[in-house]
């Protein structure tokens, strides 16, 4: 039977081409490109019992092993999930971990139910590959990085622009001050491929503009060359009085916010903000999640703003000093980004 190999890495990433990742959930959890689902041949049990018998067997054993496993009935809704996605998802492809064997049976098994599809050469493994030498690439790039207090507005004014990157996104997190739950962030390896396949959707020929990041955005980390890139880059500076930043804070974060992550993030910086301080801002806020009393949420968002945020965003751009090119309201740095962006 002739199977097709797909290897337009670049194709498929940019693209965003429907992926059935093949491997077990235990693998799948661990990284996958973004537009790639799993519906895998060996679920992890049936996996850890069909490598248990080739390290023990050799190959022939366990592929035995895995035909007696994933058979009949079994076989049938597997094979049914695959055709499902495939009719829905013009141009699917098979993927497993290096394009192999649990790649081309389950090309063989949905090609007796009448569907033809490729397989993706290399598989997870060349995808990650190539997902690496993008990021390498990347830091020859053109970056100019906007920055600004707490609440300034940069996320919003990142994405008007026409050539920029959101990392925060990518990262699925909403900022160092008042980010989301990390425990609903991906996987680094899905993150750095996510972020491949984003730099792959820009023109890296112009300007790309990205966010003033420290290194880590939530519990993921940037991959290190491309920090530094970002680090040594031109810096614009979104500048937004107190009383806007926190009614930007107040809208954005707090109207349909968890209260328990905003007291859990509160608790992390305890030891920073000193026990008297801590106390007196955690009354507020719970005051202000309990009572839905706006004045108390504004209290405490105005108080961890110029006690904590400002000051420390405020003593890190100084050390950044030589590098802003520019200072602005909204519309000003927006106006200067996209004239950068369309002459640089």
């Amino acid at each position: 039977m002739s199977i097709e190999v797909v290897d337009d890495y670049r194709g498929i990433l940019k693209n965003q081409c429907p992926v059935i990742d093949v491997r077990s959930p235990d693998e799948y959890v661990k990284g996958a490109i973004p537009s790639a689902i799993n519906l895998p041949i060996l679920n992890n049990d049936e996996r850890q019992q069909v490598g248990a018998c080739y390290k023990n067997e050799g190959q022939s054993a366990a592929i035995r092993l895995g035909h007696k496993l994933v058979a009949g009935s079994v076989r049938a809704r597997r094979v049914s999930n695959w055709t499902s996605f495939a009719n829905s998802h013009e141009g699917a492809l098979f993927c497993c971990w290096r394009g192999g064997l649990r790649s081309r049976i389950a090309h063989e098994w949905l090609a007796e139910a009448g569907s033809n599809i490729p397989i993706v050469k290399g598989g997870s493994k060349a995808l990650r590959r190539y997902c690496l030498q993008r990021i390498e690439a990347s830091v020859a790039h053109s970056w100019l990085v906007l920055g600004g207090r707490t609440g300034s507005g940069k996320t919003l004014s990142l994405r008007l622009c026409s050539n920029a990157l959101d990392l925060e996104q990518l990262a699925n997190h909403r900022g160092s001050a008042f980010g989301g739950d990390i425990a609903l962030q991906p996987p680094p390896v899905s993150f750095e491929n996510a972020l491949a396949a984003a730099l792959l959707s820009i023109n890296h020929n112009r300007p790309i503009v990205v966010e003033d990041e420290s290194r880590t955005i939530g519990r993921l980390a940037l991959p290190d060359r491309l920090f530094a890139s970002m680090q040594n880059a031109p810096l614009v500076i979104l500048e937004l009085s107190l009383e806007k930043r926190i009614a930007n804070i107040y809208n954005e974060y707090v109207v349909d916010g968890i209260p328990s992550m905003f007291t859990n993030a509160l608790g992390r910086i305890r030891k920073r903000l000193g026990d008297a301080r801590y106390r007196e801002l955690l009354g507020l806020m719970e005051e202000g999640f309990n009572t839905g009393n706006k004045e108390s949420h504004l209290q405490w968002i105005h108080s961890l703003l110029t006690n904590y945020y400002d000051p420390m965003y405020d003593y890190q751009l100084e050390q950044k000093s030589a590098r802003i090119i520019f200072r602005g309201t909204v519309d000003a740095v927006s106006e200067y980004l996209e004239e950068q962006v369309f002459n640089g």
